[in-house]
């Protein structure tokens, strides 16, 4: 199934975001009897049922407590979550922030009455009025994890680890004395952009990037100039956590962006991997639990986004996917997490990601997110 939406929904719903605020439903006041059942999007390894790992469950205690039964879609991109909510048949979506505010102006999530979800108390202060999920006032979701999109690479060819994000860009030789050339891989996304505009805030500062999600012209022809250069580089655009992770132990993949998920798997079969976050920064996600507006099952998912908002919960799943908590205090006493877990996954460097966004054209001043979607399959395509 193809990840990207066409071209006619990108132009949609970029040109839904520029239109005056959106006119929200009224959240729900009150909860009756649980429907049974709740059908989650959601990114891999986020709603885990001790499948891989018994030690990782936190699927069955909901289920037992409250009777709803959860399946779970995997979802390996943002544009597919979307294009899955337009299509219907899901109660929530865990969307990040390039995915979140084109849900609300597409009208496809509903507000959420916070005073239901008691454990929204527990949420760390620097996410509960995140701009990717509030608008107007309005809350569209509970916030569930966040990170950093890490640089993954194999620990037994750099004993010391990249210094920048240059090695995935640029041509070079790698320690081994052979060239980076089909052993480096780029996410099939076309937020990805963004990553690539990061880069060259530092590479070539000249261009004047503050924003890598807004983009004039001439920053953004910029961009599209270093990723077509880097496509010569590119072994596979990724969008497939699994794909990926083989691809590192049997394909001579050396190196690549990638989620902290991927690097904790492949750590758990003691393949040598490692991870980063070099000295330009890196682009991050902020992600949202979101209720579906004609969600059929809306007890159970205000049931789950309060289970969600557990520090159990929140702790056993930060060590799983290497991400930090959306609840601070999930960051003591977790046997899985440790006492360390937050802060290795990056807990204190919230203000040094660049969290995913819609990019938006603010006017004609910025390349808008239809362009990036339009340009980015392009460049895959070797155009």
């Amino acid at each position: 199934m193809s990840v990207h939406r066409t071209t006619v929904l990108s132009a949609l719903t970029t040109a839904l975001l520029t239109t005056s605020a959106v006119q929200a439903a009224e959240p729900l006041q009150a909860l009756g009897k649980a429907e049974g059942q709740l059908d989650i999007i959601a990114w891999p390894g986020y709603v885990e049922r001790g499948d891989t790992d018994k030690a990782y469950d936190w699927v069955s205690g909901f289920e037992q407590q409250t009777g709803c039964k959860v399946n779970v879609k995997t979802a390996a991109t943002s544009d597919e979550m979307v294009s899955l909510m337009a299509k219907g048949g899901y109660d929530l979506v865990t969307a990040s922030g390039d995915a979140s505010l084109r849900l609300i102006a597409g009208k496809r999530v509903q507000p959420v009455n916070i005073d239901l979800i008691p454990n929204w108390k527990n949420v760390d202060e620097r996410l509960k009025n995140g701009p990717w999920h509030t608008v107007d006032g309005k809350h569209y979701g509970t916030p569930y994890q966040w990170g950093p999109n890490v640089l993954m690479y194999n620990a037994k060819l750099f004993k010391q680890a990249p210094t920048s994000w240059k090695v995935l860009f640029e041509e070079q030789t790698l320690p081994d004395g052979k060239s980076n050339k089909g052993r480096v891989q780029a996410y099939d996304g076309p937020i990805y952009i963004a990553d690539a505009a990061l880069y060259l805030k530092s590479a070539k500062p000249e261009l004047g990037i503050q924003d890598p999600y807004l983009l004039n012209e001439k920053q953004y022809a910029a961009t599209l100039d270093l990723l077509r250069q880097q496509h010569g580089l590119i072994h596979r655009y990724w969008h497939d956590a699994t794909v990926q992770m083989s691809d590192f132990k049997n394909e001579g993949v050396m190196l690549s962006g990638s989620w902290p998920y991927q690097v904790n798997a492949l750590q758990l079969e003691s393949q040598p991997i490692a991870s980063t976050v070099p000295a330009e920064g890196a682009t991050g996600w902020a992600d949202t639990t979101m209720l579906h507006a004609k969600a059929k099952h809306p007890v159970c998912a205000y049931q789950w986004m309060n289970w969600s908002l557990e520090p159990k919960v929140q702790g056993d799943l930060a060590a799983w996917f290497g991400s930090v908590p959306a609840v601070p205090a999930a960051c003591q006493g977790n046997e899985l997490l440790g006492a360390e877990g937050c802060k290795v996954n990056g807990f204190d460097n919230f203000d040094k990601i660049a969290f995913w966004k819609t990019p938006e054209s603010e006017g004609g001043k910025y390349v808008p997110y239809s362009r990036w979607t339009q340009d980015y399959i392009a460049i895959m395509g070797g155009r």
